[in-house]
């Protein structure tokens, strides 16, 4: 999770790749008016966010029954509430959170013309965001400045942490 620019979908794929197992793009699923409104500079509000967030979980749960798990999601999740209706759907989930300089996200953003999300849309990702707390969402954040290995590799060191605490 995280905000655009941050690397979701790189991360997300190298790891299904690294776990041979499934990947969601959570962006395939928005629908045409949201798409419509943030290529216009509008911000997602709430209301435009709860079908979409139903469609992704609907789309990880069909990815669970052809893929083994861990499916890896590239969400933004912005917020606490929206984690939270993707866990009524789907279940606990590990959450982990990529973050960096707005410096550096606005030149991966600018760098990009594959996307719908234009760079005037980032600071109201940064005003949305409510940063995941370890405690509560079990959350990891990483430096989304680092190598894209080291980040796969902090990822997996963490979910195997994690399936090793949970069979103990």
């Amino acid at each position: 999770m995280g905000v655009c620019g941050v690397g979701k979908t790189t991360v997300a794929k190298a790891c299904g790749e690294q776990f041979c197992s499934g990947f969601v793009e959570a962006d395939d699923y928005h629908p045409p008016e949201n798409i419509k409104a943030m290529r216009k500079g509008i911000p997602l509000t709430d209301e435009m966010r709860w079908g979409w967030l139903d469609r992704v979980a609907t789309a990880v749960l069909a990815e669970q029954k052809t893929k083994p798990k861990p499916i890896f999601l590239a969400c933004s999740g912005l917020k606490k509430s929206y984690r939270d209706w993707l866990r009524r759907a789907l279940g606990q989930m590990p959450v982990i959170l990529l973050t960096a300089e707005r410096g550096l996200l606005e030149g991966r953003m600018t760098e990009r013309d594959d996307h719908f999300m234009p760079p005037e849309l980032l600071g109201s990702q940064l005003e949305a965001l409510e940063i995941p707390e370890e405690r509560l969402e079990g959350a990891l954040h990483i430096d989304a400045g680092l190598p894209l290995r080291s980040i796969v590799s902090i990822i997996s060191n963490h979910l195997r942490q994690k399936e090793t605490a949970a069979e103990n």
